[in-house]
């Protein structure tokens, strides 16, 4: 089985992915995945310096994300620029990635998607689970982890699908609002409700 891990920003996601790796589960991860593709000599790299100049890479060749993300952030028409490239080399590595697997008689897989919805990859998965968390919780966590105000954090959040909506689309939610254990058990019973563990 393909399921499809998702969230939102601070829902807990990235703690059920730990989760799932502790059980020995491959996970292909979008974000990654993100790194990989644009690495020095990638094809996908070569073509964000045509379209946005040597300015982009640092020194060693690398992409200097700081100076794209400055780039895109207020233009619209860039980052739809910059998406038009990335996007289909990141579907692309993680469907390489995920017949690899199965090739190597994988019977479970894990793609760790933080916007599968938004990038409408429902496809990819037999499965979805949605991490999901109260609003009041879900602030307070971005608000302490990335140190921003409320009106930051609450610009963050409103950027993505919100929670309830990706909840519609999920084949089981896990409520993170509790505790860790809270979390894990939720998730095992997923797990062996969907034959992945016993």
């Amino acid at each position: 089985m393909i399921i499809g891990l998702t969230g939102s920003i601070a829902s807990g996601k990235s703690t059920v992915a730990a989760m799932l790796n502790e059980l020995q589960l491959p996970i292909i991860d979008a974000d990654l995945v993100a790194r990989v593709v644009v690495e020095p000599g990638t094809e996908t790299l070569q073509q964000i310096v045509e379209a946005f100049g040597e300015e982009v890479l640092l020194e060693e060749g690398t992409l200097n994300r700081p100076k794209l993300g400055d780039i895109i952030f207020h233009e619209p028409a860039k980052r739809k620029t910059l998406n038009d490239i990335i996007h289909p080399a990141i579907r692309r590595e993680m469907l390489r990635q995920r017949d690899e697997l199965l090739e190597n008689g994988a019977r479970h897989i894990i793609m760790d998607i933080p916007l599968l919805f938004e990038s409408r990859l429902q496809h990819f998965v037999d499965n979805i689970l949605v991490v999901s968390v109260k609003e009041e919780t879900q602030l307070r966590r971005l608000m302490e982890r990335n140190n921003l105000s409320e009106s930051e954090a609450k610009a963050r959040i409103s950027s993505q699908l919100p929670l309830f909506e990706k909840e519609k689309g999920a084949d089981a939610v896990i409520y993170n609002n509790q505790s860790l254990e809270s979390t894990r058990e939720q998730l095992h019973k997923i797990l062996r409700i969907w034959q992945v563990v016993n």
